[in-house]
């Protein structure tokens, strides 16, 4: 029986606990270029004890970004910055992450605090793609329905991305197939409704984020874990479903897929989810337990007995923290204190170690 504090190897790569630290956006670059606020936020999740310190959604293109502010790696001039914070994670014990990602239909709005409204061509915005004409909300921008062309165009920036990354000094790569972005937007039948080999069957819908994988390993190496983080539901009917994530998983282990990061939701705006502390485990249990491929379990996990018991019943094999991270930094330094565990603190914060 693991436990919170257990280690995890996953190919080469060793976790020292079960915590990670999941994607944030944090929409404070500028031109997709990492600064020192970036450094910082997530230097400090590595200091905090965290195993596992992933980037935010990281732009594979310039279209691809959620908004003007989203953090890139689309350019070879972005490495440079990236490095110098996977260097930083490193060298505080953690593993250095990052998730790419295509915004897709998302993409061209201001930031959340200034009301996420899309951006008009006017005022710098620029033209979502999409499988198909379906827009995310009424009267948005008339999407670009993606040619083949287009698609392999959008294959071609993950495959290169993810060589950017690895020279970056990134150790761990998550593709970002959830939450309406693009790849999510191919898996569910609502958003998909092309009638070419991307479209129809769950076999066509599926192929996109399949041959992202398969062009993704082709630079990135056998030795490094890849994850993947999905919608394991839209919460609508007719839409992706449980069922559909757990043939999903099979064929993600089949293809060496180490992981799975089960989120849930955000294809179809105002869908109304019951949620409520660990309201998502349910779905890393099933898609382990269903097909033996390793998960992450995210979703309102605030409390260190409530992460710790979800290792220990087997329901994930590890704890993605966000909101919860961005409260309380230190988060895994705590865990071991109040689980009654002796675990290594930065040599300049030992003085505040209670013995």
């Amino acid at each position: 029986m693991a436990t919170l504090f257990d280690t995890l190897k996953i190919k080469d790569i060793q976790l020292k606990n079960r915590m990670v630290v999941s994607p944030m956006c944090q929409y404070s670059s500028v031109d997709g270029f990492a600064n020192d606020w970036h450094l910082v936020h997530l230097g400090s999740r590595a200091v905090g004890g965290a195993a596992l310190v992933m980037t935010e959604a990281t732009a594979i293109s310039p279209e691809g970004r959620i908004s003007p502010h989203d953090l890139g790696i689309w350019r070879d001039e972005h490495i440079s910055y990236l490095k110098r914070i996977a260097d930083f994670i490193e060298r505080e014990g953690a593993v250095p992450g990052m998730q790419l990602a295509h915004s897709g239909r998302k993409a061209s709005c201001v930031e959340p605090w200034n009301g996420g409204r899309q951006i008009s061509f006017l005022d710098g915005g620029w033209q979502p793609w999409a499988p198909s004409s379906i827009p995310y909300k009424e009267n948005s921008t008339a999407l670009r329905v993606m040619s083949l062309e287009d698609i392999e165009r959008v294959i071609a920036d993950f495959k290169a991305a993810a060589a950017r990354a690895l020279k970056a000094g990134f150790k761990v790569l998550e593709i970002h197939a959830a939450h309406g972005y693009l790849i999510h937007t191919f898996l569910s039948p609502i958003s998909n409704l092309r009638q070419d080999e991307y479209g129809g069957s769950f076999e066509n819908r599926i192929r996109f984020l399949l041959n992202i994988i398969d062009q993704i390993q082709v630079v990135w190496p056998a030795n490094y874990p890849l994850l993947v983080r999905i919608s394991a539901t839209d919460w609508v009917e007719g839409g992706w479903a449980l069922e559909d994530s757990i043939r999903l998983a099979q064929l993600l282990k089949e293809k060496n897929i180490d992981l799975i990061d089960c989120s849930s939701g955000g294809l179809v705006p105002n869908v109304k989810i019951t949620t409520g502390p660990g309201y998502q485990v349910p779905f890393a249990d099933a898609l382990r337990n269903k097909t033996g491929i390793k998960t992450g379990a995210v979703g309102l996990i605030t409390e260190i007995n409530q992460a710790d018991e979800i290792i220990r019943k087997g329901q994930a094999d590890v704890i993605l923290l966000a909101r919860e991270l961005l409260r309380h930094p230190y988060f895994p330094l705590q865990a071991a204190r109040q689980l009654g565990l002796d675990v290594p603190w930065p040599p300049q914060y030992e003085r505040a170690k209670l013995k």
